[in-house]
């Protein structure tokens, strides 16, 4: 019998646990870690601090969802992990495992720049439940006594799509509530250029950003480092100040401190290298998907920026991760997969919306493009964001992973989750090793 720990119950972890208990037979036994009770729908959380919708309508109650289909449910914090010994301290307990998946999502690393963030600065983050929650009642006030805007991200940031949904978003809502001539909007970014994504952009989604951002009236300040926050100003590195009302800012993201004090599993950031298998290159004992994984840029950027990992990249890296450990255990017959860092993102922005489809995720490394990379605009972007939203916690309720007809509607679009790694060829012996 082999235990395999899953630690983190969100985008990554959960569809992971649930995929595992499929593959494997019930002799394994699988435990799923996380220091929160609940499963956020992540993608929600701007719609969350604007007020648009209520945190508990893209929750989910995780214990109930995973005992009754044979996973073992520990909502207990992580302290330390040791790869050596293969073992994982709680608060509570240290578990041994054979195998151990590390989902836990990204550690906000709001202490790089002096004033961001809502727990010990003047920003506010939509980056968590908490945090969305504190934006939500600042916002609030801030519709009283309306002012200056500015939204955007820090350098290091990675995971632009929530900072334009919540810039036009909140132009969308002040437009409605007739205020928007009393809020100067300022979008502030590290990217080379709007629309740019972490990601080298794709298709038209520069042009079509940086038309929306116009037609909205929102002054964008693109390669742009913020230096310094007060709690009236954002200083820029050259020195410009910001006076704003209102700061939403998306911070760098890291890895965990478990990871982060663990010699040899992470990176600097406590990011994890993997394998294409998603396997770790020096403890074949770990898996790691989702946010705490490392990707490699694909270009250096004048202000450093990170490449977001979005939810269906997300959903496939776990995907690979339960084959290839079913695969270790014989609890079935293939070959190693790796994810294909295919996505589908969409970007509510109120009364229209962008889809963005790049497949794959990072552009060729050698070529520089994807086999297809679209933008599409319209309301309809809206509808089918909350659609897919209702979607996914349905099937975090099912308790299935990836159903088939998802399988099955991915494929009709040319897209899947997985690609089979090809294996490697073995070294021809030379013939005058033979000839002895």
């Amino acid at each position: 019998m082999a235990h395999i720990v899953i630690i983190g119950a969100g985008l990554a972890g959960l569809p992971t646990a649930y995929e595992l208990r499929h593959l494997l037979p019930r002799q394994h036994k699988i435990t799923l870690l996380s220091n929160t009770p609940m499963f956020t729908f992540l993608p929600s959380l701007p719609w969350v601090g604007l007020g648009l919708t209520h945190l508990e309508k893209v929750q989910l109650e995780v214990g109930e969802l995973v005992t009754k289909r044979g996973i073992e449910w520990l909502p207990e914090a992580v302290i330390q992990l040791n790869p050596y010994t293969q073992e994982v301290h709680t608060n509570a307990q240290v578990l041994e495992y054979d195998y151990i998946v590390i989902a836990t999502g990204a550690e906000l690393a709001l202490d790089v720049i002096s004033g961001l963030g809502p727990d010990n600065g003047y920003t506010q983050s939509v980056c968590n439940p908490h945090h969305a929650l504190m934006a939500r009642d600042t916002w609030q006030n801030f519709l009283q006594n309306p002012g200056p805007l500015v939204v955007g991200a820090v350098p290091g940031a990675s995971c632009f799509g929530p900072a334009y949904e919540f810039a036009l978003l909140a132009d969308f809502i002040l437009r409605q509530r007739g205020l928007r001539d009393q809020v100067p909007i300022t979008f502030v970014t590290p990217e080379p250029y709007a629309g740019h994504l972490g990601i080298g952009g794709m298709a038209n989604s520069s042009q079509l950003v940086t038309k929306l951002m116009a037609d909205r009236g929102v002054e964008v300040l693109e390669n742009t480092a913020i230096t310094r926050i007060t709690s009236q100003d954002i200083i820029l590195a050259d020195g410009h100040q910001l006076p704003f009302r209102y700061s939403m800012l998306l911070p760098p993201f890291r890895g965990p401190r478990f990871v982060r004090e663990a010699e040899g599993l992470g990176d600097a950031k406590g990011l994890i290298p993997v394998l294409p298998t998603y396997q770790h290159p020096t403890f074949p004992s770990v898996y790691s998907a989702g946010v705490v994984t490392q990707l490699a840029p694909p270009e250096v950027t004048p202000i450093p920026i990170g490449v977001p990992k979005t939810g269906q990249m997300v959903e496939a890296m776990g995907m690979a991760v339960a084959r290839n450990i079913a695969l270790e255990l014989g609890a079935i017959s293939a070959q190693p997969v790796s994810p294909t860092l295919e996505a589908i993102c969409f970007a509510d922005f109120g009364d229209t919306g962008l889809l963005f489809l790049a497949d794959p995720v990072l552009p060729d490394p050698e070529t520089g493009k994807r086999r297809r990379a679209i933008t599409l605009g319209g309301r309809w972007v809206s509808w089918m964001k909350t659609a897919f939203e209702q979607y996914f916690l349905a099937k975090m309720r099912w308790g299935s992973a990836v159903p088939w007809f998802e399988r099955l509607g991915l494929r009709a679009m040319g897209l899947s989750l997985l690609e089979t790694i090809p294996p490697t060829e073995p070294h021809p012996i030379p013939k005058d090793v033979l000839s002895h």
